[in-house]
């Protein structure tokens, strides 16, 4: 039940990645558990030395009381100092980035895959396009 953000491949190299924790509310939970959330537009800034989400959308619990979540609240992520500091460093550099890749279930709590990111320019991004195109036959010829 892995979710992934596939433009975010699409459109940026991903230099180095982590894993993270994501502080979530309970409504937030059970609706990450049915898939209601879309991460496509969403980024990741430091405050206070502290990384946070901005516009990952994780849809209202239907079935929750008036204690419902706002969809697109800034969320708080969860590292480790040191790679708190890695990562501050890298922003630093010119053209790098910080984005969210993917979001999946461990031992009932989610976790938040990161990037480290480079925008691709278009060239690179044909690149990718051919190269998937390639695999995709490879595998077609392999099945028949």
């Amino acid at each position: 039940m892995k979710i992934v953000n596939k433009k975010a491949y699409y459109n940026y190299q991903v230099v180095e990645d982590y894993i993270a924790g994501i502080m979530l509310e309970s409504s937030e939970v059970k609706s990450l558990r049915e898939n209601d959330i879309n991460f496509v537009d969403s980024y990741i800034f430091f405050r206070n030395n502290e990384l946070y989400i901005k516009n990952m959308y994780i849809a209202r619990y239907k079935e929750a009381s008036f204690q419902n979540h706002d969809e697109t609240r800034e969320r708080k992520i969860l590292l480790t100092k040191r790679e708190l500091n890695k990562i501050s460093r890298a922003v630093e550099t010119k053209g790098i980035t910080i984005i969210p890749l993917e979001i999946f279930p461990v031992r009932g709590r989610f976790k938040l895959k990161i990037g480290i990111c480079k925008g691709k320019k278009d060239w690179d991004k044909r690149d990718s396009i051919k190269n998937r195109d390639v695999e995709r036959e490879m595998r077609r010829k392999e099945e028949i």
